[in-house]
């Protein structure tokens, strides 16, 4: 049970990595391309990664490459290569939030692919978080293109989180070493279009430098790594809805220090998945079994 509580206050500090981060990127992304950036971030963070995997002698080898290169691909090159796209073409704050609807697309992979079934009480919260995106989103509203790129980055996601599960579930997998290389060729990807699409100049200021390090070391070296070692403790669903607290914190950070005045529907939609976020804790201690940690 120490593990699992471990693993639980793993997933809230990615919660808050995660969150703060759609602040960084729209400051960072203002003197750097998506591509251009996201290629720089994942290339930092493969460095890193390898390098903990030489400091603390671990094999280095590729194991079950076709899986990890499925990973790879779905978690990071088309998950942000769709996300930058997005973010060139609309709006940070609803892309943002549209990308982070990649929960209910894992609990739909995950049954059928993982026999991952949820409770009462988490199908209530999986329809609790559902309402309160739709008011983030504003209801009514037909998505257009870029919101449609944001959705498609949370099924690339939701998508790779499963392969990952099942991989792990099926085969004792080294969560350094996989972290490392799922980054190393998605990062290859996001290469290969940052040189076939380029965009505007990079202008190398202190605020794409933190953007950077923040990025490659922070959120994708150290997070990701976190990251697949909760996928391994915790079932793929719960973990997923951990992250729905992300674009809830991205508002908030949005509130805090980009001067962002959300409306009363979308402060609504922040209270319905905080509130979703409870019962979906309610339901996990209620399936605890009982004993001595």
């Amino acid at each position: 049970m120490r593990e699992r509580t471990a693993a639980l206050a793993a997933l809230a500090l990615i919660a808050f990595v995660w969150g703060y981060n759609w602040v960084v990127l729209k400051q960072g992304l203002r003197d750097a391309g998506p591509y251009e950036f996201f290629a720089l971030r994942f290339a930092i963070a493969s460095l890193c990664l390898f390098g903990a995997l030489a400091a603390t002698r671990r094999p280095m080898r590729l194991t079950h490459a076709g899986a990890v290169l499925a990973t790879g691909l779905l978690q990071t090159t088309a998950t942000f290569a769709l996300t930058g796209w997005a973010l060139v073409s609309g709006a940070a704050g609803k892309s943002a939030v549209l990308c982070y609807t990649m929960p209910f697309w894992v609990t739909l992979f995950a049954w059928p692919v993982l026999g991952e079934r949820l409770g009462r009480a988490q199908w209530t919260a999986l329809g609790v978080a559902l309402a309160g995106l739709a008011l983030l989103l504003g209801s009514g509203v037909t998505p257009g293109f870029s919101e449609l790129l944001a959705l498609a980055s949370a099924v690339a996601w939701a998508a790779g989180v499963v392969i990952t599960k099942r991989l792990q579930t099926r085969h004792r997998v080294d969560t350094l070493a996989l972290s490392a290389w799922q980054s190393a060729l998605g990062g290859a990807g996001l290469v290969l279009l940052a040189l076939l699409f380029p965009s505007h100049a990079t202008h190398w200021t202190p605020t794409l430098v933190f953007a950077l390090l923040y990025n490659a070391i922070l959120v994708s070296a150290i997070c990701w790594f976190l990251w697949f070692w909760v996928l391994a403790r915790l079932d793929a669903g719960l973990a997923s809805f951990g992250i729905l607290a992300v674009p809830v914190l991205g508002v908030v950070f949005g509130v805090l220090q980009l001067g962002e005045r959300p409306q009363a529907s979308e402060w609504a939609g922040i209270g319905l998945i905080v509130i979703a976020l409870a019962l979906t804790a309610v339901a996990v201690r209620a399936s605890r079994p009982r004993g001595p940690d």
